[in-house]
């Protein structure tokens, strides 16, 4: 394996995800909901940006100027594409942690991110890390941090370990990473046939490696089979920052901050009953075995006054992205799936329905009427946006200033589509980062572009593109031959997309 990789997967690029949780906007409502003080962010920085998709829509989507770094020079050279697309100034490097943390040009952050980064090196990149945040994180300013978690990984590190034992003993380089996967994945499946004892005192495992084996072989070579892999306690993490002077903040995993879908009352009191941070959460993640962590820390926590707390939360605007049909009252919690009230969102959601721009104090007053306090509002914009129906929205005069580069990297994805389906999203000026828009709607998009108004206009440009590289609709599973089935299935998908996405993307001011 060569030296400049580190250890880490290198001959399979990363998937081309995007992470909500990296946009800055969304820390106001977590903080404000722990009654913190956040920073307004001007510079920010992702260490290990992947394929920097996320990276580029916050640098475009918003005013706030992006670095950010990762050692592989084909993913930081795609970054730089998009970059130089959009134009707004993100300055992407492939430069390795140490390179990185070297530099003497770059500036103070009010924000740094790492997401999926921090369990996949070594204990020295660790230190190059906090040193970095150490000496480039503004006082007051946020770290956001992902992480593997102990003890939801106990059961199974043991058989992560085997398979990238067996990848590197018994596969061979020119095998490639897909081809020592599928071998490791072939001897655990004799190895799980023979009932070991391993199994029968761990019996989730099996159905766990089911999944596994389900997985995008791209996500699965960077998640399991890289040489540095270490799931951690959250006291292990807070002990590793500790010399950056970080605090920890709240989890920016929203759906978190509501404990009735997560605790039971028993386990509340208990958790209320201790005062140490670091003991809640480590006994939250007992309860809920919790495996993967999403969280904000921040040098400095200040308590912002009830008067300040209330005034700034009431002015944090939000916007409903899901179509008002489609958002069923459900929602998933640690405890399983839980109803909403009816009495709450009904009206919250109808008053949302348009898909404009609200502030939660124009939330409050529309549903006041229909008894429902600010508490409840509060907890209900908790839940509609940790389910993903609800973004925050930025002030309109960012907005005005973030849409010309937002329309230039949208434009530059969108003829990508017109070959590959490798980025799914497009960026917003109004919510500060990306929304998911797949390849035929991508395609629909540029068909309006090109003055076609109607669905039925969309399909025969899209078609053509199809028919031109020798590609084929898929329907439930099945490939559609003639051009008759596929007319008339991306008919059937371009009328969807008019009647639900559409409007929704003009909103956010995508469309």
């Amino acid at each position: 394996m060569s030296e400049w990789t580190a250890g880490y997967v290198a001959d399979i690029g990363y998937t081309y995800g995007y992470y909500s949780e990296l946009n800055p906007l969304r820390l106001r409502l977590a903080f404000l909901n722990q009654g913190l003080a956040f920073p307004e962010v001007g510079a920010a920085c992702e260490l290990g940006f992947g394929q920097g998709l996320s990276a580029n829509m916050h640098a475009a989507a918003s005013l706030v100027q992006w670095h950010g770094n990762d050692f592989n020079p084909a993913q930081a050279g795609f970054a730089q594409e998009l970059a130089a697309a959009a134009g707004a100034g993100a300055q992407l490097t492939d430069e390795s942690f140490a390179e990185f943390s070297a530099r003497t040009d770059l500036p103070q952050f009010d924000y740094i991110g790492l997401h999926g980064i921090w369990s996949w090196i070594s204990d020295e990149n660790r230190a190059l890390i906090v040193e970095f945040i150490r000496t480039r994180l503004k006082v007051g300013g946020v770290l956001y941090i992902s992480y593997n978690t102990l003890p939801g990984w106990a059961a199974f590190a043991p058989m992560r370990h085997l398979l990238t034992l067996h990848a590197q003993v018994q596969g061979s380089e020119g095998q490639g990473i897909v081809g020592r996967i599928d071998g490791a994945f072939e001897f655990a499946d004799k190895l799980l046939e023979a009932n070991p004892g391993y199994t029968r005192a761990n019996p989730g495992v099996p159905e766990r490696f089911k999944k596994v084996k389900e997985q995008n072989r791209h996500y699965v070579a960077h998640e399991y089979f890289n040489r540095d892999w270490e799931p951690m306690h959250f006291a292990t993490l807070a002990q590793w920052l500790e010399p950056a002077k970080l605090q920890f903040a709240c989890s920016a995993h929203i759906l978190d901050h509501v404990d009735p879908l997560n605790l039971t009352p028993q386990q509340q009191t208990l958790i209320n009953s201790t005062s140490d941070v670091t003991l809640r959460e480590t006994t939250r993640d007992f309860i809920g075995n919790q495996q993967f962590r999403r969280d904000y820390w921040v040098r400095g926590a200040r308590k912002l006054s009830p008067l300040e707390q209330s005034e700034a939360l009431r002015a944090q605007k939000v916007l409903l992205t899901t179509p008002r049909a489609d958002v069923t009252l459900k929602v998933t919690g640690m405890l399983g799936s839980a109803e909403m009230s009816e009495a709450v969102y009904t009206p919250i959601l109808d008053f949302l329905a348009d898909h404009k721009p609200r502030t939660l104090a124009q939330v409050e007053q529309a549903v006041r009427d229909k008894g429902v306090p600010f508490i409840q509002v509060l907890q209900a914009m908790l839940v509609l946006s940790g389910a993903g129906h609800l973004m925050a929205v930025q002030d309109d005069a960012l907005i005005a200033k973030a849409r010309k580069h937002t329309d230039k990297l949208n434009a530059y994805i969108m003829q990508k589509a017109r070959g590959s389906h490798e980025v799914g999203y497009l960026a917003s000026p109004v919510s500060g980062g990306a929304v998911a828009v797949t390849r035929f709607p991508q395609l629909f998009l540029v068909a309006l572009s090109q003055g076609k108004k109607q669905p039925s206009d969309w399909v025969p440009v899209v078609w053509a593109l199809l028919q031109a590289q020798g590609q084929k609709l898929i329907k439930d599973g099945q490939a559609l031959e003639t051009p008759e089935e596929n007319l008339a299935e991306l008919l059937s998908q371009a009328t969807a997309f008019a009647q639900k996405q559409l409007p929704i993307l003009k909103a956010l001011m995508v469309a």
